[in-house]
C-alpha cells in the first residue's frame, strides 16, 4: 500500500496532485490545507472519499477505487489552540475513512490529520494526536490504522515516539526533513502513526509549490489484533 500525504499550503500546490498520483502509483492520498470546494471527485485513478466542510484549511482523503471499497467517513474536531480560537483556520483537524482491500479483504482506517500550529504547545499537540487515535478507534476497534499528515511536531520527537509506542502505535518519520521554509523551524513536520501495519519506508518527495514537502508512505499489512477501545 502506497499513500501520499501533502499539506497544500492553502491549496497552492493543488495543481501537482495529478502528477503525484500518476508518477508514484499511489493507493491513497491524504491532503491538508486544501480548498475542499475546489477539489475534483477523482484524481487519476483515485476517488474522493470525503473532505471537511467547515474548515478554511480543509482536509481530504482519496483512495484507489479499483483496489479499495470505501465504507464510512467521519470528520472530527479536536481540542482547540488559541490560534484556532482567534483565526478559526480549522474546526475539524481529523478525517478518517474505513476501507476494505478488494483483493485481500483487509479492513483498515486511513486518516488525514492536521495538528495545531507551532504557536501551540507540544503537550496540546500530543493531546490532539491521542484524541485522534481514540476517535479513529470508534470507527472500528482492532482495525489496522494509518494516520498521516502535518503533525507540526519537529522537536522532541523521541518523546512523542515513546508515547506512541506506549499507546500501541508506531511513529514513522521520513528520510528527510519535510519543512524548510524558515531557518529556525526546519524538521520533520509531516509523518505517520500506524497500528497493525508494517511501515516499509517514508520518503520525502521533491519540493513543489507548498512550504511542506509531500511524503510517500509504503506499508504492508501486519498481524495481530488492534488496540482495544477504551
Amino acid at each position: 500500500m502506497r499513500v501520499i500525504s501533502y499539506n497544500l499550503r492553502k491549496h497552492k500546490a493543488s495543481g501537482e496532485l495529478e502528477a503525484l498520483a500518476r508518477d508514484y502509483e499511489i493507493d491513497g492520498l491524504c491532503l491538508q490545507e486544501c480548498d475542499t470546494e475546489d477539489l475534483p471527485k477523482s484524481i487519476g485513478g483515485l476517488h474522493l472519499a470525503d473532505s471537511t466542510r467547515g474548515n478554511r484549511l480543509g482536509l481530504a482523503i482519496y483512495y484507489r477505487k479499483d483496489r479499495f471499497t470505501a465504507g464510512e467517513s467521519k470528520t472530527f474536531a479536536l481540542k482547540k489552540s488559541l490560534h484556532d480560537r482567534v483565526l478559526a483556520p480549522a474546526h475539524e483537524r481529523l478525517i478518517g475513512t474505513r476501507v476494505v482491500d478488494n483483493e485481500t479483504e483487509h479492513d483498515l482506517v486511513l486518516a488525514s490529520f492536521h495538528a495545531a500550529p507551532l504557536t501551540a504547545s507540544n503537550s496540546l499537540r500530543r493531546n490532539q494526536i491521542h484524541a485522534a487515535h481514540a476517535e479513529l478507534l470508534g470507527m472500528g476497534a482492532g482495525l489496522m490504522t494509518l494516520m498521516v499528515g502535518d503533525f507540526n511536531y519537529p522537536f522532541f520527537t523521541k518523546y512523542l515516539t515513546a508515547q506512541m509506542k506506549d499507546a500501541g502505535y508506531e511513529l514513522s518519520l521520513s528520510d528527510r526533513r519535510t519543512y524548510t521554509r524558515y531557518k529556525v523551524f526546519k524538521g520533520h513536520f509531516d509523518f505517520a502513526t500506524s497500528h497493525g501495519l508494517m511501515i516499509e519506508s517514508v520518503e520525502t518527495l521533491p519540493r513543489g509549490a507548498s512550504d511542506h514537502l509531500p511524503i510517500l508512505i509504503s506499508a504492508e499489512y501486519g498481524q495481530g489484533p488492534g488496540p482495544a477501545a477504551s
